[in-house]
């Protein structure tokens, strides 16, 4: 028996999230399904991040364990093969039967990406949240600086959250425009549920002059889901990938 750590990208339209549901397609279901039909044996994963329905994934973790000669790193090369063109296998290796990508300390970064013209654009409809009314970047990167560093996020948590606790330490979060495109991108060390697309939501609020960025530390001493702004789109966020501070030795 071995582990078998997976890389995984993927356009989260058509999915109902990463984590197996009673109903619909999920991310995790679809590669349960996939590696079971590869390996011959009953393959359940376990990821390290839970996307919600819609979101995307260019680094999403996962792991595996089987007894299949299929050597580790070609495994990726395998799985593609039967996975549908959306979710695409990066990378593949085994790693030591105790890692678990859930349990390690990690940084985990996401990014946000808005589209701020006068029209939508096709290509970016399934990627990025679209809004035609100006934001003023310089005033959503001055907010975003409130959150940086560990604090109680409950104002950013949603409701239905399950967590123990809502602390959480943020490394870096920036805000940044190329042509039409604005870019939130954030670095923790875990996020609560719909975490960043409640702080994407209250930074357009901030962009679009509905708050003023010192709001931001008032809405985080609040404590206080209904302080904060919506929560964003889904279809606009992108898991970019996850290091883990331990180091993991491939054993391919």
């Amino acid at each position: 028996m071995k582990r078998i750590k997976l890389i995984v990208a993927y356009d989260g339209t058509n999915y109902n999230g990463w984590q197996v549901q009673p109903t619909g397609v999920t991310i995790e279901g679809v590669l349960n399904e996939t590696l079971t039909q590869l390996t011959k044996e009953a393959v359940t994963v376990i990821g390290a991040s839970r996307t919600d329905s819609g979101v995307h994934a260019l680094g999403n973790i996962a792991v595996f364990d089987t007894n299949t000669k299929i050597p580790p790193e070609k495994i990726s090369y395998a799985l593609n093969q039967w996975l549908p063109e959306d979710i695409v296998v990066q990378d593949s290796c085994e790693v030591p039967m105790d890692f678990h990508p859930r349990r390690c300390e990690s940084r985990k970064t996401y990014e946000y990406k808005i589209l701020n013209r006068t029209f939508p654009l096709p290509l970016n409809r399934h990627d990025c949240y679209f809004t035609y009314r100006k934001l003023d970047v310089e005033k959503m990167q001055q907010a975003a600086q409130y959150l940086i560093g560990e604090h109680d996020f409950k104002s950013f948590c949603s409701i239905h959250s399950q967590a123990e606790t809502t602390t959480r330490t943020i490394y870096d979060l920036t805000v940044k425009k190329e042509q039409d495109l604005i870019t939130i991108r954030v670095t923790g060390s875990g996020f609560l549920y719909n975490m960043v697309r409640i702080v994407a939501g209250t930074l357009l609020q901030i962009g679009t002059g509905e708050r003023s960025p010192n709001e931001m530390q008032e809405i985080l001493q609040a404590k206080d889901r209904t302080a904060a702004g919506p929560t964003a789109p889904a279809h606009g966020l992108t898991m970019i990938g996850i290091k883990f501070l331990a180091n993991i030795s491939n054993k391919s």
